[in-house]
This record gives structure tokens, sequence and C-alpha cells, in this order.
């Protein structure tokens, strides 16, 4: 798949959620957020936009868009891709949302590579519309049957509906 068509896809992703968020319990978010490489041990950075629709039964889907950076060379980062599902641990009138999410991954940078991704974490509604959010997540790069790596990211960002 050529990076054009990766744009094209992020962007009718992109839009569908904007669409979603407008009819449900759904929202955006900007994380950035330190982390480590498996099984080689470099240390990354991960900024990431995205967003989840949620609906009224906790399940919920998203898409987001981000960076994946080796300390020491920002210019050698991959781009990533990712489709999920998920669920939130939703309850009336708490400002604190619980969630696990996991799915699809695409890393490119010259070329694309197929993965996966899963992780949890929390978000913290501390205005109607603007929150906290805090997460783990690991995304798998599936080179072949017999090579994976695992980026393991803690991520720290503003969650928004």
């Amino acid at each position: 798949m050529n990076t054009s068509r990766i744009v094209l896809l992020g962007t009718l992703l992109f839009l569908f959620s904007v669409t979603a968020w407008a009819q449900g319990n759904s929202h955006g978010y900007l994380l950035a957020g330190p982390g480590g490489t498996s099984p080689h041990g470099g240390g990354t950075l991960q900024i990431v936009g995205g967003g989840d629709s949620v609906f009224s039964n906790g399940a919920s889907v998203g898409a987001e868009l981000g960076y994946l950076l080796p300390f020491g060379d920002a210019g050698s980062g991959l781009g990533l891709f990712s489709v999920n599902g998920g669920y939130h641990f939703v309850k009336s009138k708490s400002k604190t949302t619980p969630f696990i999410t996991g799915g699809y991954t695409g890393f490119f940078r010259g070329g694309y590579v197929n993965g996966v991704n899963f992780g949890g974490g929390v978000n913290y509604w501390f205005k109607e519309r603007m929150g906290l959010r805090v997460e783990f997540r690991d995304n798998v790069a599936l080179f072949d049957s017999s090579h994976s790596d695992h980026f393991l990211n803690v991520r720290i960002g503003l969650a928004f509906r």
C-alpha cells in the first residue's frame, strides 16, 4: 500500500469519526509519551491524534494517526495508522472513564508493514468538554511469522468532546 492510499484512508476515517462524534458520546484526543522497543530496547517517543465513537453500551470504534520516533534521531521515525475497537466502562455522572482498546496498526516509512495494537487507560473529564487521557499502548509490527517488534508507550494528553 503506498503512502497516498494511506493518507486517503486516514482522511476518510477521520471524516467518518467527525460525523460519528456529532451523533453520539464520542471524543478526540492528542497524546504524546515515552516508551521503548522490544526486542531491541531503544527509547522512543510517540505522538498521536485520533478519536473514538462510543456507543451507549460502552463499545467503541476509533482511528488514530501518529508518529513514532527513536530518542536522538527524530528523522528516522515511523508513521502509524490505527483502526481500533474497544470498550469504555461508562458510568453515568462519573468523571472517570476507564477503557480497553485493540485493533489494526499500519506502519509506514518508505514501505508499509501490517501490525496490531492493544492497550488501555482512562479518561478523566475535568470539564464537560475537556479532559485528561492517560493510556498504555503496545503497537506490534508483524514483519513475518518469525519476526515482530513491539513499540510500548505510555501516552498522556488532552481529550475533548
